[in-house]
């Protein structure tokens, strides 16, 4: 018997050597660092989260990681060891991150792929082939997907290669339709029958684009654009009617900032001095990342965690860390509300070479937890019962 377990274990190997063609594969890791969800929260439905690391430009080291939130266990990089037949694993930079149904879709930016996932085990279950692919939303049976359209370079400002918003049939995995909005396209929101894109024109400074495109989704077609600021990247449709868009700047002399367009009338209304690189909204709380980039001083600007009252339209928390262990961030690059108990989740891109690490605070700011992630950790998705 302990033969044949031998000869198993090396056809194992063998198959996976195979398949990988000379890819090494990467077995995942469960460390527990929580205590287990208490029965109350457990009966609310919330299962855990997913969390996509992004992997350094050209590295293809793109991972997925799984918190378990009922036995505070964290899962490290699950994809390769649920897909040893997939070759390269995940891919290159991991820019989104959402669950759909019985689905979870992991857009793999420079891969030009949209992965799409059983949202129990991982197992891979095909493929969307999107050039450039930014952002995911959805909208009855389709998936909407933002795209630069052309090759990802640093920066050219003659770029000419337009972007659109690609509409995907969730049943076939197919794109069915194609929507031309501004250059670089960032994220989207539909909301009431519209479609709201941050158009960035990210890759042309110092013309960057500075409006949101207006899509109507009956006839999948945009109608008009909404002049807001230079290089959009960032949206939150809030309960009020109220859209929120954050500006990254032109990295110079413009800040980043963040901006309110009524949708009654489709119009800017209003602007919050705070600057803004990942964003969450929560009820009627807007939790705020904030670490820009400065080519005059060739460096970062220092790091602000902030909370905006999106009814009062206004900062009304500075710091959302109470505890002082924000000075242990080296690189606040994502962050996400636990639904059910408040919980924060900041995610620190560290030296964006390294592993970086998810640290959880309670709703009062304080430090619960925090564990090794994969490398620039940044986006989350729920996993519901």
């Amino acid at each position: 018997m302990r033969i044949l377990n031998v000869i198993l274990f090396c056809l194992a190997l063998a198959l996976l050597g195979g398949c990988r063609e000379d890819q090494v594969v990467i077995l995942s890791e469960s460390v527990p660092v929580a205590q287990p969800m208490p029965e109350e929260e457990q009966a609310q439905g919330l299962l855990g989260f997913y969390l996509l690391n992004e992997g350094n430009m050209g590295s293809n080291k793109c991972t997925l990681d799984y918190m378990d939130l009922r036995t505070g266990i964290y899962h490290r990089n699950i994809y390769g060891e649920a897909n040893p037949e997939v070759p390269k694993e995940l891919g290159d930079v991991g820019n989104d991150l959402a669950i759909y149904g019985s689905r979870l879709y992991a857009v793999i930016n420079c891969s030009n792929k949209v992965e799409v996932m059983d949202k129990w085990t991982a197992r891979r279950i095909g493929q969307i082939n999107i050039p450039n692919c930014r952002y995911i939303k959805f909208d009855g049976d389709y998936a909407y997907v933002t795209s630069y359209a052309g090759p990802v370079v640093t920066n050219s400002p003659d770029y000419d290669q337009i972007g659109y918003v690609a509409k995907v049939d969730t049943a076939t995995l197919q794109v069915v339709a194609r929507c031309e909005v501004g250059f670089q396209p960032d994220e989207l929101e539909i909301v009431n029958g519209r479609m709201y894109v941050a158009n960035s024109g990210g890759y042309m400074s110092p013309n960057y684009e500075t409006t949101v495109s207006v899509i109507d989704m009956e006839s999948f077609t945009e109608v008009k654009r909404i002049e807001v600021a230079v290089n959009l990247h960032r949206l939150r449709a809030d309960s009020h009617n109220m859209l929120w868009v954050s500006s990254r700047g032109d990295y110079e002399y413009t800040p980043s900032q963040l901006y309110i367009i009524d949708l009654a009338d489709e119009e800017v209304c209003g602007s919050v001095d705070v600057g803004v690189s990942s964003m969450c909204l929560a009820g009627d709380s807007l939790y705020i990342l904030a670490d820009d980039y400065s080519y005059l001083d060739n460096g970062w600007r220092g790091a602000a965690y902030s909370i905006v009252d999106v009814v009062e339209q206004q900062v009304v928390c500075d710091k959302f860390i109470k505890d002082g262990t924000e000075r242990d961030i080296k690189m606040p690059y994502g962050i996400s509300v636990n639904p059910v108990n408040g919980d924060l989740y900041v995610a620190d891109g560290t030296s964006f070479v390294d592993p970086g690490k998810v640290i959880c605070y309670s709703k009062e700011g304080r430090k619960k937890w925090e564990v090794r992630a994969g490398d620039i950790p940044a986006h989350f998705a729920y996993l519901w019962r």
